[in-house]
């Protein structure tokens, strides 16, 4: 009988999410995952937050970085948000954010109250994508071609706060990358969704020197 298989990112090995899938008999196999959390097949991948998690990286940024790179790397990923408290945050603000992660991407949010639930739910569908186990568990999702216009949006949507769509429309205002590298804070705050912080981080990164 085939034993399905989780791979768990490095950061998560001591998470009480991980013993539970021992506990359920999976073979799980702990690496540095480049992106998500817990890759369940080369297709699913599960970014994993807390309540509070969730709030921290919407309010500084991360969210939208973290959620468009699992969108590049996985056909079907999903965010769990985990926790039976209360946001901080208005309910119109995440209601929101919720709604927006699944339109513009078509990632799922699923709520989990404990991390027991939530280990139940990757159990299951662990076992659903690799029954006829094809569906093995990848660190890097399946392989994606890509023309010269999905990579210029790759490429740009991975600065910070900008995402896919924010991508398309400075790609669509400027025409080309080194024109947005060579765009001032003021000419890239001409699109819209960049405020003056967001234009001046871009062009930050963009222009700074490399020091690797």
């Amino acid at each position: 009988m085939h034993t399905p298989k989780i791979i768990v990112d490095s950061r998560e090995r001591n998470s009480d999410i991980t013993s539970a899938l021992e506990a359920k008999g999976l073979d799980i196999e702990i690496k540095a995952l480049p992106v998500g959390d817990y890759a369940i097949s080369d297709r699913v991948c599960i970014e994993r937050k807390t309540m509070g998690d969730f709030e921290s990286s919407l309010i500084d940024g991360r969210l939208f970085d973290q959620i468009h790179r699992l969108k590049e790397h996985y056909e079907f990923p999903i965010l769990i948000i985990e926790g039976d408290g209360e946001f901080r945050l208005k309910s119109a603000v995440i209601n929101g954010t919720i709604t927006y992660i699944y339109i513009e991407y078509g990632i799922v949010c699923i709520a989990t109250e404990s991390s027991k639930e939530t280990a139940e739910l990757m159990a299951s569908l662990a076992k659903h994508e690799q029954a006829d186990k094809q569906r093995e568990p990848s660190p890097k999702g399946g392989a994606r071609a890509y023309n010269d216009t999905q990579f210029q949006e790759l490429i740009v949507g991975n600065l910070p706060g900008v995402g896919a769509k924010i991508a398309r429309s400075l790609l669509a205002h400027f025409g080309s990358i080194r024109n947005i590298a060579n765009a001032s804070s003021e000419e890239l705050m001409s699109v819209d969704k960049i405020g003056k912080k967001k234009a001046e981080l871009i062009a930050k990164i963009l222009n700074r020197q490399y020091k690797g």
